[in-house]
């Protein structure tokens, strides 16, 4: 089972519902853009993860990309209206940060993907991911835990992390909170970095892995590379050369994910202290 996290558009802005009294009540899949057809699936109701977010589970589809339209109402006295800005790759939830579709479009190959192609992408998404991981000296995929016994420090924004103390090197997210018996709560939470939520590193995870699929002899990935000219024999072809770095068009650079890199700091080594009388027994004189 997957589950697709959504954030409701309505009036071209982003809308929490529920504080108005409103709601998002349902998901629909459907197998092509026009979303014309049958359903695929459907998925009610959401659960509100926090303020602008809700969580569909989802039933088991067959792998591939899917369009949906998502129902909410606005707030307590509006008539429900449709979000059409779902596009959907499926499945989520299997530890990569981009999907095989979303490479099949950097190459230009036609959907829907075959198992074979299938496979061969994402084995090309994860040795992406891996450098991206270690450039960042940081795992892309965050874990969930959960803490115990807590009181928050204010009561109005359960959803935020600030209201919990707890500290952690590392980006964190609260998920859900569970209130029990004595006051406290059991709250559950996202540590790490969510690469999949991170549009730069799912950019670069997608054009490299493209990059890395178009350079294989022989494979049979689109338009390809661009002909410039042909001999008139047909004897020698001579291709446009590929955007230098900075360019439009160009692959993006693993600096340009610097800003996410996990920095370890040590502490400066001090040279030894000389034994007493030669050097005070405190770090600091005061006068």
């Amino acid at each position: 089972m997957s589950v697709y996290d959504h954030k409701p558009i309505w009036a071209g802005a982003h809308l929490d519902p529920a504080p108005a009294g409103g709601e998002v009540t349902r998901l629909d899949l459907y197998a092509s853009p026009d979303r014309d057809g049958p359903v695929v699936a459907s998925a009610a109701p959401a659960s509100r993860l926090q303020a602008g977010l809700y969580r569909f589970d989802l039933p088991a589809v067959p792998p591939g990309r899917y369009w949906g339209t998502v129902t909410l109402t606005p707030h307590g006295t509006a008539q429900p209206v449709t979000d059409t800005s779902v596009r959907l790759d499926l499945p989520t939830g299997q530890g990569l940060v981009a999907s095989p579709e979303a490479v099949a479009d950097a190459l230009g190959v036609p959907l829907p993907l075959t198992s074979v192609q299938r496979a061969a992408y994402e084995e090309e998404i994860r040795g992406a991911q891996d450098d991206v991981a270690t450039y960042l000296n940081r795992p892309l995929v965050p874990a969930v835990t959960t803490a115990r016994g807590l009181t928050p420090l204010w009561t109005d924004a359960l959803d935020d992390i600030d209201a919990w103390p707890v500290q952690f090197d590392d980006f964190a997210d609260v998920i859900a909170h569970r209130p029990n018996p004595d006051g406290t709560y059991d709250v559950d939470l996202l540590i790490g970095l969510n690469g999949a939520q991170e549009k730069s590193v799912v950019r670069y995870v997608v054009a490299h892995a493209a990059e890395s699929i178009r350079q294989r002899p022989g494979q049979n990935t689109g338009p390809g590379r661009r002909v410039s000219s042909v001999s008139a024999e047909g004897q020698s072809v001579s291709y446009d050369s590929a955007p230098t770095t900075g360019q439009a068009g160009a692959l993006p650079t693993i600096d340009s994910l610097k800003r996410l890199k996990r920095l370890v700091f040590q502490p400066l080594s001090r040279p030894p202290r000389a034994p007493w009388p030669y050097s005070s027994s405190r770090s600091q004189r005061w006068r």
